[in-house]
């Protein structure tokens, strides 16, 4: 099951074409990551699916119902621009946010307790957000964003500015939200985290979707049936079945080669081949990284 179904949407700004008919399907529970370089279009669909903006074709569901008004207290939204008012204190600002996404003051308050202590944010209250650090008040809008608990969350870049102890804690904040039921859509610029945080993704690239689909699988579809080997001495001719690619020299006499296995030939076959001529250290399949496969997706677009 779906939680929000893009269909054939597109969307234009006086000459610019910001999303191309695009599709994109997010399946209910999952943490989805929306890719592509800055400009791409990414922006534009996620104003959309807030419905800040609307389409100017195509149409999109959320968990099955046309999209309307009634879902927006359903969704939890944090911009890259973020948007907390500079001069009000930090408490009454989430209060006032809590009970325009429906929930009502007793409830706002019970909830703000419990975040406040996980956060070890409880001295903040009457402070004013003007007073913050960026990264402080980054962990102020993330509360907003989540305190009603949202079916669908929507995070832009969110952990820009974060050091890396609170980028862990809202990391872990994520998976939390994920086990507890939470469809979170995920724009970012970030590889490692995509690799480490995202279930399915989708690409898109000078307005339209070049690539989508559960992450295992893309990775799965990129790979080079190519395999590394750490060693020790020479390695002589492998036979046809191998193509040696390239040879790096590494540490305390070791070297790094990157080999081709032909058409129906098993990695264990490489593996028996080299163990007579070389002392292994590694051995293992190349896995493509999202970062390759993002490079590689985008630059084989072609100019329009």
């Amino acid at each position: 099951m779906n939680i929000i179904e893009v269909r054939n949407v597109t969307k234009e700004y006086a000459n610019h074409v910001a999303l191309d008919d695009v599709s994109i399907s997010i399946p209910k529970g999952s943490i989805f990551g929306l890719l592509g370089p800055n400009g791409a279009g990414k922006t534009s669909l996620i104003r959309i699916i807030n419905q800040i903006t609307g389409p100017d074709k195509g149409e999109i569901l959320f968990d099955g119902e046309h999209l309307n008004s009634s879902h927006i207290s359903r969704i939890g939204y944090l911009p890259e621009e973020r948007g907390l008012y500079k001069k009000m204190k930090v408490g009454e600002q989430l209060l006032y946010l809590a009970q325009l996404k429906g929930l009502s003051q007793k409830q706002a308050m019970e909830k703000l307790k419990t975040w406040f202590i996980k956060f070890d944010i409880k001295t903040w209250w009457d402070k004013s957000v003007a007073d913050l650090s960026k990264g402080m008040q980054q962990k102020v809008q993330f509360v907003s964003t989540v305190l009603h608990e949202p079916d669908l969350i929507i995070l832009d870049e969110p952990f820009s500015g974060f050091d890396p102890i609170n980028a862990n804690l809202i990391r872990d904040e994520i998976l939390e939200l994920k086990q507890k039921g939470s469809t979170i859509i995920f724009s970012t610029h970030r590889m490692e985290t995509v690799e480490e945080l995202c279930d399915n993704i989708a690409l898109i690239h000078k307005s339209k979707k070049v690539l989508d689909g559960p992450k295992n699988l893309i990775k799965e579809q990129f790979k080079t049936n190519t395999y590394f080997v750490e060693y020790k001495g020479e390695l002589d001719l492998l036979g046809s079945d191998f193509n040696v690619l390239d040879q790096k020299e590494l540490e305390n006499g070791y070297r790094r080669t990157n080999i081709h296995l032909g058409e129906n030939v098993s990695p264990n076959a490489l593996l028996m081949n080299l163990l007579p001529r070389v002392e292994v250290r590694a051995f293992g399949e190349n896995i493509p990284s999202m970062s390759d496969i993002f490079m590689r997706s985008v630059n084989e677009v072609p100019e329009a």
